[in-house]
Protein backbone atom coordinates (compact mmCIF):
# COMPACT_ATOMS: atom_id res chain seq x y z
CA UNK A 1 0.00 0.00 0.00
CA UNK A 2 1.29 3.45 -0.91
CA UNK A 3 0.48 6.55 1.13
CA UNK A 4 3.14 8.72 -0.52
CA UNK A 5 5.24 8.85 2.62
CA UNK A 6 8.97 8.94 3.12
CA UNK A 7 11.50 8.03 5.79
CA UNK A 8 10.26 6.29 8.90
CA UNK A 9 6.64 6.62 7.77
CA UNK A 10 7.26 3.84 5.28
CA UNK A 11 7.79 1.50 8.21
CA UNK A 12 4.12 1.94 9.15
CA UNK A 13 3.06 1.08 5.61
CA UNK A 14 5.31 -1.97 5.57
CA UNK A 15 3.89 -3.17 8.86
CA UNK A 16 0.34 -2.68 7.54
CA UNK A 17 1.14 -4.84 4.52
CA UNK A 18 2.74 -7.49 6.72
CA UNK A 19 -0.32 -7.61 8.99
CA UNK A 20 -2.55 -7.86 5.91
CA UNK A 21 -0.57 -10.79 4.54
CA UNK A 22 -0.60 -12.62 7.88
CA UNK A 23 -4.38 -12.29 8.05
CA UNK A 24 -5.08 -13.85 4.64
CA UNK A 25 -5.83 -17.37 6.02
CA UNK A 26 -8.27 -15.83 8.51
CA UNK A 27 -9.86 -13.79 5.73
CA UNK A 28 -10.50 -17.00 3.79
CA UNK A 29 -12.38 -18.49 6.75
CA UNK A 30 -14.38 -15.29 7.12
CA UNK A 31 -15.21 -15.59 3.43
CA UNK A 32 -16.90 -18.93 4.09
CA UNK A 33 -19.39 -17.15 6.37
CA UNK A 34 -19.99 -14.58 3.64
CA UNK A 35 -20.58 -17.37 1.12
CA UNK A 36 -23.08 -19.10 3.43
CA UNK A 37 -25.03 -15.90 4.03
CA UNK A 38 -24.91 -14.94 0.35
CA UNK A 39 -26.46 -18.29 -0.56
CA UNK A 40 -29.15 -17.78 2.07
CA UNK A 41 -30.09 -14.38 0.66
CA UNK A 42 -29.96 -15.59 -2.95
CA UNK A 43 -32.26 -18.52 -2.17
CA UNK A 44 -34.74 -16.19 -0.45
CA UNK A 45 -34.81 -13.94 -3.53
CA UNK A 46 -35.43 -16.94 -5.79
CA UNK A 47 -38.09 -18.39 -3.50
CA UNK A 48 -39.97 -15.06 -3.39
CA UNK A 49 -39.80 -14.72 -7.18
CA UNK A 50 -38.23 -11.26 -7.08
CA UNK A 51 -38.76 -9.46 -10.39
CA UNK A 52 -38.05 -5.99 -11.73
CA UNK A 53 -41.77 -5.41 -11.31
CA UNK A 54 -41.17 -5.39 -7.56
CA UNK A 55 -38.90 -2.34 -7.79
CA UNK A 56 -41.71 -0.01 -8.89
CA UNK A 57 -42.75 2.84 -6.59
CA UNK A 58 -46.09 3.20 -4.86
CA UNK A 59 -47.48 6.52 -3.67
CA UNK A 60 -50.23 7.84 -1.43
CA UNK A 61 -51.51 5.21 0.98
CA UNK A 62 -49.31 2.54 -0.57
CA UNK A 63 -52.01 -0.15 -0.54
CA UNK A 64 -51.28 -3.41 -2.37
CA UNK A 65 -47.59 -2.63 -2.83
CA UNK A 66 -46.39 -5.96 -4.21
CA UNK A 67 -42.73 -4.96 -4.05
CA UNK A 68 -42.90 -3.98 -0.40
CA UNK A 69 -44.72 -7.19 0.49
CA UNK A 70 -42.19 -9.29 -1.42
CA UNK A 71 -39.26 -7.55 0.25
CA UNK A 72 -40.77 -8.35 3.63
CA UNK A 73 -41.15 -12.00 2.62
CA UNK A 74 -37.47 -12.08 1.67
CA UNK A 75 -36.45 -10.64 5.05
CA UNK A 76 -38.70 -13.07 6.93
CA UNK A 77 -37.19 -15.98 5.01
CA UNK A 78 -33.57 -14.94 5.58
CA UNK A 79 -34.19 -14.31 9.28
CA UNK A 80 -36.18 -17.54 9.67
CA UNK A 81 -39.13 -15.54 11.01
CA UNK A 82 -42.90 -15.71 10.52
CA UNK A 83 -43.21 -12.11 9.33
CA UNK A 84 -41.29 -8.90 8.80
CA UNK A 85 -41.65 -5.14 8.58
CA UNK A 86 -39.15 -3.47 6.22
CA UNK A 87 -40.04 0.16 5.68
CA UNK A 88 -38.50 3.42 4.60
CA UNK A 89 -40.82 5.06 7.16
CA UNK A 90 -38.61 3.66 9.95
CA UNK A 91 -36.01 6.40 10.30
CA UNK A 92 -33.33 4.65 12.36
CA UNK A 93 -32.43 1.64 14.44
CA UNK A 94 -33.64 3.46 17.54
CA UNK A 95 -36.98 4.08 15.81
CA UNK A 96 -37.27 0.39 14.89
CA UNK A 97 -36.56 -0.64 18.49
CA UNK A 98 -38.93 1.99 19.87
CA UNK A 99 -41.67 0.78 17.50
CA UNK A 100 -41.18 -2.79 18.70
CA UNK A 101 -41.22 -1.86 22.40
CA UNK A 102 -44.21 0.48 22.20
CA UNK A 103 -45.99 -2.01 19.95
CA UNK A 104 -45.89 -4.79 22.53
CA UNK A 105 -45.70 -3.16 25.96
CA UNK A 106 -48.79 -1.86 27.78
CA UNK A 107 -49.24 0.20 30.98
CA UNK A 108 -48.27 -1.92 33.97
CA UNK A 109 -45.85 -4.09 31.97
CA UNK A 110 -42.13 -4.23 32.61
CA UNK A 111 -39.18 -4.11 30.25
CA UNK A 112 -36.14 -5.97 31.58
CA UNK A 113 -32.85 -5.48 29.72
CA UNK A 114 -30.44 -8.30 30.51
CA UNK A 115 -27.32 -7.11 28.69
CA UNK A 116 -26.78 -4.13 30.95
CA UNK A 117 -27.58 -0.54 30.07
CA UNK A 118 -28.75 -0.25 26.46
CA UNK A 119 -27.38 2.12 23.83
CA UNK A 120 -27.49 5.82 24.78
CA UNK A 121 -30.28 6.75 22.36
CA UNK A 122 -32.68 4.29 24.04
CA UNK A 123 -32.39 5.94 27.43
CA UNK A 124 -34.87 8.66 26.46
CA UNK A 125 -37.18 6.10 24.84
CA UNK A 126 -37.26 4.18 28.11
CA UNK A 127 -37.47 7.33 30.24
CA UNK A 128 -34.36 6.92 32.39
CA UNK A 129 -33.03 10.18 30.96
CA UNK A 130 -34.47 13.12 29.06
CA UNK A 131 -37.26 15.67 29.22
CA UNK A 132 -40.62 15.12 30.88
CA UNK A 133 -43.73 14.71 28.74
CA UNK A 134 -41.63 13.40 25.85
CA UNK A 135 -43.72 10.24 25.55
CA UNK A 136 -41.29 7.72 27.04
CA UNK A 137 -42.23 4.23 28.16
CA UNK A 138 -42.00 5.40 31.75
CA UNK A 139 -44.66 8.07 31.17
CA UNK A 140 -47.02 5.35 29.96
CA UNK A 141 -46.61 3.44 33.21
CA UNK A 142 -44.18 0.89 31.82
CA UNK A 143 -41.43 0.07 34.28
CA UNK A 144 -37.82 -0.69 33.46
CA UNK A 145 -35.03 -2.61 35.11
CA UNK A 146 -31.76 -4.07 33.91
CA UNK A 147 -29.50 -6.97 34.76
CA UNK A 148 -25.78 -6.37 34.22
CA UNK A 149 -23.57 -8.86 32.48
CA UNK A 150 -21.45 -11.10 34.68
CA UNK A 151 -17.83 -11.12 33.53
CA UNK A 152 -19.02 -10.10 30.07
CA UNK A 153 -21.63 -12.85 29.81
CA UNK A 154 -25.42 -12.93 30.13
CA UNK A 155 -26.17 -13.81 33.75
CA UNK A 156 -28.91 -16.42 33.30
CA UNK A 157 -29.20 -17.27 36.99
CA UNK A 158 -29.63 -13.61 37.95
CA UNK A 159 -32.19 -13.07 35.18
CA UNK A 160 -34.36 -15.96 36.33
CA UNK A 161 -34.38 -14.64 39.89
CA UNK A 162 -35.13 -11.07 38.72
CA UNK A 163 -38.17 -11.72 36.49
CA UNK A 164 -41.48 -10.61 38.00
CA UNK A 165 -45.07 -11.48 37.06
CA UNK A 166 -45.46 -8.20 35.13
CA UNK A 167 -42.19 -8.62 33.17
CA UNK A 168 -43.44 -8.58 29.57
CA UNK A 169 -40.31 -8.12 27.44
CA UNK A 170 -36.75 -9.18 28.04
CA UNK A 171 -34.46 -7.04 25.93
CA UNK A 172 -31.02 -8.06 24.70
CA UNK A 173 -28.55 -5.87 22.81
CA UNK A 174 -26.03 -7.78 20.71
CA UNK A 175 -23.62 -4.94 20.12
CA UNK A 176 -21.49 -3.36 22.83
CA UNK A 177 -22.65 0.07 21.65
CA UNK A 178 -20.65 2.63 23.62
CA UNK A 179 -20.33 0.21 26.53
CA UNK A 180 -17.18 -1.41 27.87
CA UNK A 181 -18.24 -5.00 27.26
CA UNK A 182 -17.98 -7.70 24.62
CA UNK A 183 -20.70 -8.14 22.03
CA UNK A 184 -23.12 -11.05 22.36
CA UNK A 185 -22.85 -14.00 19.98
CA UNK A 186 -25.66 -16.17 18.66
CA UNK A 187 -24.81 -19.23 20.75
CA UNK A 188 -24.81 -17.17 23.93
CA UNK A 189 -28.19 -15.75 22.93
CA UNK A 190 -29.49 -19.25 22.24
CA UNK A 191 -28.45 -20.53 25.67
CA UNK A 192 -29.98 -17.56 27.47
CA UNK A 193 -33.24 -17.59 25.48
CA UNK A 194 -33.67 -21.34 25.91
CA UNK A 195 -33.13 -21.12 29.68
CA UNK A 196 -35.60 -18.23 30.06
CA UNK A 197 -38.28 -19.81 27.85
CA UNK A 198 -38.18 -23.08 29.80
CA UNK A 199 -39.33 -21.26 32.92
CA UNK A 200 -41.19 -18.27 31.43
CA UNK A 201 -42.53 -19.28 28.00
CA UNK A 202 -44.91 -16.30 27.87
CA UNK A 203 -42.18 -13.66 28.01
CA UNK A 204 -41.31 -11.92 24.76
CA UNK A 205 -37.59 -12.01 23.95
CA UNK A 206 -36.55 -8.93 21.99
CA UNK A 207 -33.09 -8.53 20.43
CA UNK A 208 -31.53 -5.30 19.19
CA UNK A 209 -29.61 -6.71 16.22
CA UNK A 210 -27.90 -3.50 15.10
CA UNK A 211 -24.40 -4.17 13.71
CA UNK A 212 -24.90 -7.93 14.03
CA UNK A 213 -26.66 -8.97 10.81
CA UNK A 214 -24.69 -11.44 8.65
CA UNK A 215 -21.67 -11.42 10.96
CA UNK A 216 -22.43 -15.05 11.82
CA UNK A 217 -24.30 -17.68 9.82
CA UNK A 218 -27.35 -17.46 12.11
CA UNK A 219 -29.50 -14.60 13.38
CA UNK A 220 -31.21 -14.08 16.78
CA UNK A 221 -34.51 -15.46 15.44
CA UNK A 222 -32.65 -18.71 14.70
CA UNK A 223 -31.69 -18.72 18.38
CA UNK A 224 -35.32 -18.41 19.53
CA UNK A 225 -35.84 -14.64 19.77
CA UNK A 226 -39.47 -13.58 19.34
CA UNK A 227 -38.74 -10.15 17.91
CA UNK A 228 -35.62 -8.63 16.32
CA UNK A 229 -35.01 -5.11 15.01
CA UNK A 230 -32.32 -3.16 13.20
CA UNK A 231 -31.46 -0.37 10.77
CA UNK A 232 -31.09 -0.47 6.98
CA UNK A 233 -28.26 2.06 7.02
CA UNK A 234 -26.26 -0.49 8.95
CA UNK A 235 -25.53 -4.07 7.87
CA UNK A 236 -28.67 -5.18 5.98
CA UNK A 237 -28.80 -2.11 3.73
CA UNK A 238 -25.46 -3.06 2.18
CA UNK A 239 -24.45 0.56 1.76
CA UNK A 240 -27.18 0.99 -0.87
CA UNK A 241 -30.40 1.54 1.11
CA UNK A 242 -30.75 5.26 1.80
CA UNK A 243 -32.96 4.94 4.87
CA UNK A 244 -35.23 2.55 6.67
CA UNK A 245 -35.38 -0.13 9.32
CA UNK A 246 -36.72 -3.61 9.88
CA UNK A 247 -38.47 -5.71 12.51
CA UNK A 248 -38.78 -9.50 12.15
CA UNK A 249 -40.37 -12.11 14.36
CA UNK A 250 -43.60 -13.84 15.30
CA UNK A 251 -46.54 -12.82 13.13
CA UNK A 252 -48.79 -11.70 15.99
CA UNK A 253 -46.06 -9.47 17.42
CA UNK A 254 -45.23 -8.04 13.99
CA UNK A 255 -48.89 -7.10 13.53
CA UNK A 256 -48.83 -5.24 16.86
CA UNK A 257 -45.67 -3.42 15.80
CA UNK A 258 -47.35 -2.53 12.50
CA UNK A 259 -50.22 -0.91 14.38
CA UNK A 260 -47.71 1.17 16.29
CA UNK A 261 -45.78 2.15 13.17
CA UNK A 262 -48.90 3.41 11.39
CA UNK A 263 -52.24 3.17 13.23
CA UNK A 264 -54.70 0.52 14.41
CA UNK A 265 -56.89 -0.39 11.46
CA UNK A 266 -54.12 0.45 8.98
CA UNK A 267 -51.26 -1.64 10.30
CA UNK A 268 -48.98 -3.00 7.60
CA UNK A 269 -51.46 -2.43 4.77
CA UNK A 270 -50.34 1.18 4.35
CA UNK A 271 -47.00 2.81 3.66
CA UNK A 272 -45.94 3.99 0.22
CA UNK A 273 -42.50 2.80 -0.91
CA UNK A 274 -41.85 6.02 -2.90
CA UNK A 275 -39.14 4.56 -5.11
CA UNK A 276 -37.00 3.09 -2.31
CA UNK A 277 -37.51 -0.60 -3.08
CA UNK A 278 -34.72 -1.08 -5.62
CA UNK A 279 -32.16 0.23 -3.12
CA UNK A 280 -33.55 -1.98 -0.37
CA UNK A 281 -33.57 -5.13 -2.50
CA UNK A 282 -30.14 -4.53 -3.98
CA UNK A 283 -28.63 -3.48 -0.66
CA UNK A 284 -29.93 -6.60 1.06
CA UNK A 285 -28.48 -8.77 -1.70
CA UNK A 286 -25.07 -7.08 -1.32
CA UNK A 287 -25.18 -7.05 2.50
CA UNK A 288 -23.36 -10.36 3.18
CA UNK A 289 -20.41 -9.27 1.03
CA UNK A 290 -20.28 -5.73 2.42
CA UNK A 291 -20.46 -7.03 6.00
CA UNK A 292 -17.57 -9.35 5.15
CA UNK A 293 -15.51 -6.40 3.91
CA UNK A 294 -16.26 -4.48 7.11
CA UNK A 295 -15.31 -7.46 9.26
CA UNK A 296 -11.99 -7.93 7.46
CA UNK A 297 -11.30 -4.25 8.02
CA UNK A 298 -12.13 -4.55 11.72
CA UNK A 299 -9.80 -7.51 12.20
CA UNK A 300 -7.03 -5.72 10.29
CA UNK A 301 -7.52 -2.54 12.33
CA UNK A 302 -7.32 -4.48 15.57
CA UNK A 303 -4.20 -6.36 14.49
CA UNK A 304 -2.37 -3.30 13.20
CA UNK A 305 -3.21 -1.02 16.11
CA UNK A 306 -2.38 -3.76 18.62
CA UNK A 307 1.04 -4.12 17.02
CA UNK A 308 1.72 -0.54 18.13
CA UNK A 309 0.71 -1.32 21.70
CA UNK A 310 -2.78 0.12 21.49
CA UNK A 311 -5.69 -1.57 23.28
CA UNK A 312 -8.42 -2.83 20.98
CA UNK A 313 -11.60 -4.81 21.54
CA UNK A 314 -12.26 -7.33 20.18
CA UNK A 315 -8.66 -8.41 19.75
CA UNK A 316 -7.53 -9.64 16.33
CA UNK A 317 -8.00 -13.31 17.30
CA UNK A 318 -11.29 -12.95 19.17
CA UNK A 319 -14.65 -14.09 17.82
CA UNK A 320 -16.62 -11.42 15.99
CA UNK A 321 -20.32 -11.02 16.66
CA UNK A 322 -20.81 -7.49 15.34
CA UNK A 323 -18.98 -4.87 13.26
CA UNK A 324 -17.81 -2.61 16.04
CA UNK A 325 -14.11 -2.28 16.79
CA UNK A 326 -13.20 -0.21 19.82
CA UNK A 327 -9.82 1.49 20.12
CA UNK A 328 -8.57 2.99 23.38
CA UNK A 329 -6.58 6.22 23.54
CA UNK A 330 -4.45 7.75 26.30
CA UNK A 331 -6.29 11.06 26.24
CA UNK A 332 -8.98 13.17 24.65
CA UNK A 333 -6.63 14.78 22.12
CA UNK A 334 -5.42 11.46 20.70
CA UNK A 335 -8.97 10.23 20.21
CA UNK A 336 -10.01 13.43 18.45
CA UNK A 337 -6.98 13.29 16.14
CA UNK A 338 -7.66 9.68 15.17
CA UNK A 339 -11.30 10.44 14.31
CA UNK A 340 -10.32 13.53 12.35
CA UNK A 341 -7.91 11.47 10.24
CA UNK A 342 -10.60 8.89 9.49
CA UNK A 343 -12.74 11.77 8.25
CA UNK A 344 -9.85 13.14 6.20
CA UNK A 345 -9.59 9.79 4.40
CA UNK A 346 -13.28 9.50 3.58
CA UNK A 347 -14.79 9.76 0.08
CA UNK A 348 -17.29 12.43 1.15
CA UNK A 349 -16.54 15.61 3.14
CA UNK A 350 -12.86 14.74 3.51
CA UNK A 351 -12.20 18.46 3.85
CA UNK A 352 -14.43 18.72 6.92
CA UNK A 353 -12.81 18.39 10.37
CA UNK A 354 -15.09 16.90 13.05
CA UNK A 355 -15.02 18.23 16.61
CA UNK A 356 -16.78 17.01 19.76
CA UNK A 357 -20.26 18.42 20.28
CA UNK A 358 -23.56 17.73 21.96
CA UNK A 359 -25.86 15.43 20.00
CA UNK A 360 -29.56 14.55 20.45
CA UNK A 361 -29.97 11.34 22.42
CA UNK A 362 -26.46 11.35 23.93
CA UNK A 363 -25.49 12.43 27.43
CA UNK A 364 -21.84 13.29 26.72
CA UNK A 365 -20.20 15.25 23.93
CA UNK A 366 -19.67 12.98 20.92
CA UNK A 367 -17.19 13.14 18.07
CA UNK A 368 -18.32 11.52 14.84
CA UNK A 369 -16.19 10.98 11.78
CA UNK A 370 -18.32 9.71 8.93
CA UNK A 371 -17.63 10.88 5.42
CA UNK A 372 -20.40 8.73 4.05
CA UNK A 373 -22.50 8.72 0.89
CA UNK A 374 -25.57 8.18 3.08
CA UNK A 375 -25.84 10.41 6.13
CA UNK A 376 -25.24 8.47 9.33
CA UNK A 377 -24.73 5.15 7.54
CA UNK A 378 -22.81 3.00 10.00
CA UNK A 379 -22.11 0.37 7.35
CA UNK A 380 -19.80 2.95 5.77
CA UNK A 381 -16.49 3.59 7.50
CA UNK A 382 -16.88 5.75 10.57
CA UNK A 383 -15.20 6.41 13.91
CA UNK A 384 -17.05 7.94 16.79
CA UNK A 385 -17.54 7.90 20.51
CA UNK A 386 -18.41 9.95 23.57
CA UNK A 387 -15.65 12.17 24.92
CA UNK A 388 -15.48 10.68 28.38
CA UNK A 389 -13.08 8.40 30.21
CA UNK A 390 -12.00 5.84 29.22
CA UNK A 391 -11.38 7.45 25.83
CA UNK A 392 -12.58 4.96 23.24
CA UNK A 393 -13.36 5.43 19.59
CA UNK A 394 -15.69 2.93 17.98
CA UNK A 395 -14.59 2.16 14.44
CA UNK A 396 -17.20 0.45 12.33
CA UNK A 397 -18.23 -0.29 8.79
CA UNK A 398 -16.42 0.16 5.52
CA UNK A 399 -17.78 -0.70 2.08
CA UNK A 400 -14.41 -2.05 0.97
CA UNK A 401 -11.54 -3.55 2.94
CA UNK A 402 -9.04 -1.46 0.98
CA UNK A 403 -10.62 1.80 2.10
CA UNK A 404 -10.47 0.71 5.75
CA UNK A 405 -6.82 -0.25 5.42
CA UNK A 406 -5.87 3.08 3.84
CA UNK A 407 -7.77 5.19 6.38
CA UNK A 408 -6.65 3.37 9.53
CA UNK A 409 -3.02 3.26 8.42
CA UNK A 410 -3.09 6.97 7.62
CA UNK A 411 -4.55 7.68 11.06
CA UNK A 412 -1.64 5.81 12.62
CA UNK A 413 0.79 7.96 10.67
CA UNK A 414 -0.76 11.10 12.13
CA UNK A 415 -0.56 9.71 15.66
CA UNK A 416 3.12 9.04 15.02
CA UNK A 417 3.73 12.55 13.67
CA UNK A 418 2.22 14.00 16.86
CA UNK A 419 4.50 11.70 18.86
CA UNK A 420 1.54 9.92 20.45
CA UNK A 421 2.92 6.63 19.11
CA UNK A 422 6.38 5.38 18.22
CA UNK A 423 7.23 3.00 15.40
Amino acid sequence: MLLFLSGQMNEINERADKVHQELLPKFFEMGKVVEHNQAKVLNAFKKAGVSDFHFQASTGYGYDDAGRETLEKVYADVFNAEAAIVRNQIVSGTHAISTALFGILRPGDELLYVTGRPYDTLEEVIGIRGKKNAGSLNEFGITYREVPLSEGKIDIKKILSTIKPHTKIIGMQRSCGYGDRPSIGIEELREAISSIKKVYPQIVIFVDNCYGEFVETLEPTDAGADLVAGSLIKNPGGGIAKSGGYIVGRKKLIEQCGNRLTAPGIGLEGGASLGTLLDMFQGFFLAPHVVGESLKGAVFSSALLSSFGMTTSPGPDEQRTDLIQSVSFPNREAMILFCQEIQAHSPVDAHVKPYPSAMPGYESEVIMAAGAFIQGASIELSADGPLREPYKAYVQGGLTFEHIKIAVTASLVSLYEKEILTV
